[in-house]
């Protein structure tokens, strides 16, 4: 294969494993994975309602955190997200409605978080 060609070939891999993803910012609920499918069942209500003590119970830490959109989505944090999400929760005083601000890249229901705040 001449410079060029791989060249070429390097270029066009970098396109594919690119695709997909996009930078993200983020608005919603902080909420962890175990809980997450119960509360989605109970809408916005419910998600608001989970608890930050409930957050940081070893099980739900364990099970890793997501962010609930107004479209009623859930957005998978990956492991720096989950670390950022659980810093977070122990520094924050907010019991419940756990809104957050995150942004990072997402690649479908699955983001790379850059930056969490507890708003």
């Amino acid at each position: 294969m001449t410079g060029l060609g791989r060249i070429t070939t390097v270029a066009a891999l970098a396109v594919v494993l690119g695709l997909g993803a996009s930078a993200a910012d983020l608005k919603g609920i902080l909420i962890d994975v175990a809980c997450s499918a119960n509360a989605i069942k109970g809408g916005q209500a419910l998600v608001t309602a989970h608890t930050r003590e409930c957050a940081l119970k070893e099980p739900c830490v364990k099970s890793g955190y997501g962010v609930y959109t107004q479209d009623g989505k859930l957005i998978v944090l990956d492991a720096a997200g989950n670390q950022m999400a659980q810093t977070a929760l122990e520094a924050s005083k907010k019991k419940d409605n756990l809104t957050v601000k995150i942004s990072g890249k997402q690649t479908g229901e699955l983001i790379e978080v850059k930056s969490l705040k507890i708003i």
